[in-house]
């Protein structure tokens, strides 16, 4: 007799725990991953005229059916942006045309320290250039850099602008602007 009321007891104990873990875990924010694909799962894509992810993630509120969602950016033919909703939460894989979240997650951009992201600075260009294929905003925060004239600069991804990556330098720091496709920096 004591060895069934100690069980239940341990059995309920552990109910007990794994409910608080999990609404611990439900109340950490859980964000979209930049950089990354989810690949499978896709019951239903659209175009995104946009261009803008946040779009995409709000398509998968929308929709009950949708577990999962991924956003990809224009390719370098021109063709537009694409948001793919998914019914299952397929694993995520590493790439850069991508950003990717569960539903219930907003898109969240890094922060890195110089550079905003999905920001236009428009007006005030020095000069642009399209970039090399490969080169990314690294390469025209560099170019703004090493120009003493330019003061910020703007970078488009491909699809956006053109074909290609194209790199903006400023002459003047204008105001920022959220605009999906777009990184921009103030370097002086």
């Amino acid at each position: 007799m004591w060895k069934g009321r100690l069980t239940g007891a341990v059995m309920a104990s552990v109910v007990a725990c794994v409910t608080l873990l999990a609404l611990a875990c439900a109340s950490v924010p859980v964000h979209a991953q930049t950089a990354f694909d989810r690949p499978g799962g896709d019951y239903f894509s659209t175009p995104v005229a946009s261009g803008d992810p946040e779009d995409c993630a709000l398509l998968c509120e929308r929709d009950r059916r949708c577990r999962s969602w991924s956003f990809s950016y224009p390719d370098v033919e021109g063709g537009s942006a694409v948001c793919w909703l998914k019914n299952t939460v397929p694993t995520r894989v590493p790439g850069s045309c991508c950003i990717s979240g569960v539903r219930g997650a907003g898109v969240i951009e890094p922060r890195v320290e110089g550079v905003e992201t999905s920001i236009d600075r428009p007006g005030g260009d020095l000069r642009n250039f399209e970039l090399k294929e490969g080169d990314g905003v690294e390469a025209c925060k560099a170019a703004c850099t090493a120009d003493n004239k330019c003061r910020a600069f703007t970078y488009a991804r491909p699809g956006y602008t053109g074909r290609e990556a194209r790199c903006f330098l400023k002459k003047e720091i204008k105001p920022p602007r959220r605009k999906a496709g777009f990184t921009s920096g103030v370097v002086r």
